[in-house]
Parts: structure tokens; sequence; C-alpha cells
């Protein structure tokens, strides 16, 4: 049986108590299961302390973060964060986690960015740390990047398993997240261009979703069934011309795309609402995404979509 769907909404620019209040409020209100944070050293909320008050403003909603950095955060300080927040938000806790993509973030506070298969190798050993942990586990561990004598976490998350997604673009994160996680993150992106912040849309095309997709199974092996897919969408518009205006946004933004890989891909959602409900179907079908994330200025575009298929 398909997995059923859920939305989430990404926030990531300063506000006040109130307005992020609000913002949870309207997040829930509107139907998405779950508001999560980012994690960037630029002008955005530090991640994890606005999960605890956005949770006190809601009554079911789930939070999170989309994703952390774990470069910034020891396997074994952050499951005792993750733990303590599970605690004070009555087990609405998911945790995301990636390699880190962004070179001038580190060199602005001295970390070393070291090149990308370390910084992977880095994550698998922490995901691995971090689970244990979460789930109960005393750990002991004498890895290339972490070493660990006897480790346990307290206090104890709230929810028996906190979910954990893994997110990112490429092959050896993707396999990390397949083998290990319960949530495999994919992203659509490719390198992170030089200013840090904005990155080639390589993934975006259907015939690269269907490779990453099919890597993702392979590696999942027995671990298929149980997993769920997410996507990070990076905008919705409704329009009633959707030819017209992926071709806009082909010659204005995504030059590198073609009409037909807006129409089609899960990171862009360019259609009416009808539409964007049937490709959402023919997604899951074709692909197992099931869990969307756009962004906060997609909300009242989602929300006709969000009420059609959350749940089903």
């Amino acid at each position: 049986m398909p997995r059923p769907f859920r939305f989430s909404v990404q926030a990531v620019t300063p506000a006040s108590r109130t307005e992020w209040a609000e913002l949870a409020r309207r997040v829930e209100d509107t139907g998405f299961a779950m508001l999560v944070t980012a994690d960037h050293l630029d002008e955005t909320f530090s991640p994890l302390a606005p999960l605890i008050s956005a949770a006190d403003a809601t009554s079911q909603l789930r939070v999170g973060v989309l994703v952390l950095n774990n470069d910034f955060r020891h396997p074994a300080l952050l499951a005792r964060e993750a733990a303590t927040i599970d605690q004070l938000t009555d087990g609405r806790l998911e945790v995301g986690l990636g390699a880190g993509h962004s070179r001038p973030e580190y060199e602005h506070v001295g970390i070393p960015f070291d090149p990308a298969p370390v910084r992977v190798a880095r994550l698998g050993e922490s995901v691995s740390i971090l689970r244990a942990l979460l789930d109960g586990e005393t750990v002991t561990v004498t890895g290339r990047h972490y070493r660990l004598a006897g480790e346990t976490c307290s206090p104890r998350p709230q929810q028996r398993h906190v979910p954990l997604l893994v997110g990112g673009g490429g092959r050896r994160v993707l396999a990390i997240a397949a083998r290990q996680a319960d949530i495999v993150g994919f992203t659509g992106v490719g390198a992170t261009r030089a200013d840090g912040n904005t990155h080639e849309p390589s993934g975006f095309p259907p015939r690269v979703v269907d490779e990453q997709i099919r890597w993702v199974r392979e590696q999942a092996g027995p671990r298929l069934d149980a997993l769920e897919m997410h996507a990070l969408v990076q905008a919705v518009v409704i329009d009633r011309n959707p030819r017209g205006r992926a071709e806009r946004l082909t010659t204005r933004l995504f030059p590198s795309l073609t009409v037909e890989d807006v129409l089609t891909t899960p990171y862009l959602m360019v259609g009416t609402v009808d539409g964007l409900v049937d490709r959402l179907l023919e997604q899951r079908e074709r692909w197992g995404f099931s869990h969307y994330t756009v962004r906060t200025d997609a909300i009242e575009a989602m929300a006709p979509v969000v009420a059609r298929l959350a749940g089903r």
C-alpha cells in the first residue's frame, strides 16, 4: 500500500515570538503536518530552540530541522539536545541531518571545510551514533571521526523511535539515508555555487530522479518498505497555463531545464490545483514520494492541494 501523503513547511527568516507562534498555528490550521527550520549561519533562526516554541503554540504539529549541518554538532551532544526537545514537545520531533555544503559558512567561523568524501564519511558515522543513542543504547565506538566510551543519552526522548531524515543529492549521502535513516531527503540540487547559497538544479530532470530512486532502492534492500521518500520543493505556482509559466521559468530561472522537466520534476510545482493533485499521485506511484516540504511563501498556493491529499 502507498504511504499516505503528508506536507510540511520550512521557515527560515527571523520573526518575533508572536509572529512565529502565529505562523505555527497557520501551518497547522492549513493542514500541514510539520514545521521545520533550516541550519545556516546567516540571517535565519538558530534551528533548534524555535521548535519548542512552535510546539507550544500548536496541539499536534510536528517539528524538525531540514537539515542540521552535521559538522556543526557532535552526535552525542545533538542526541542530548534532540531528546530534550522531544520531551518538551510531547514527542513531536523529527531530526534531519546533512553533510554540510556551504564553504563560506565554514570559513566565516573557522571550521575546516573538508572534501566531500570526508564530510560524508563523517555524516555516516554520526548518523549511526545518533540513532543508537536516541534508541537508548550505550555506545562505545572508535571511528575515524568520533570516539565514544560508554556514552548514553540523558534524558531519553519521549518517542520510542525519533524519526531521522538524512538529506542530500549525492549518491554517498543517499546511500547513508537508504541504509540508516527513516526518511530519505531528496533535494534535487547538485554542486553548490561559489556564493555558498545557490545550487545547480542538476537533479531536477525526471531521468535523474529515476536514477537516484533506483540507487536508493538498491541500497535500502529489505528496508525499502519502511522508508519515507521526501522532496524539498523550491517553488509552487498555481497557473491555468502551466506550460506557458514553465517556459518563462526556463528562460528566467532554470535555463538548464526543459519545459517538460519543470512540469514533471518533484522539486517544482507548476500547474492547476487539479493538475498538481494528479501529478503528486503520479510521483508517488513512480518514485514513492509521499512527503513534500514547501517554503512559507507557498502556504496559500499549496493549501488546496494539501486539503485534497494529506493523509490520503
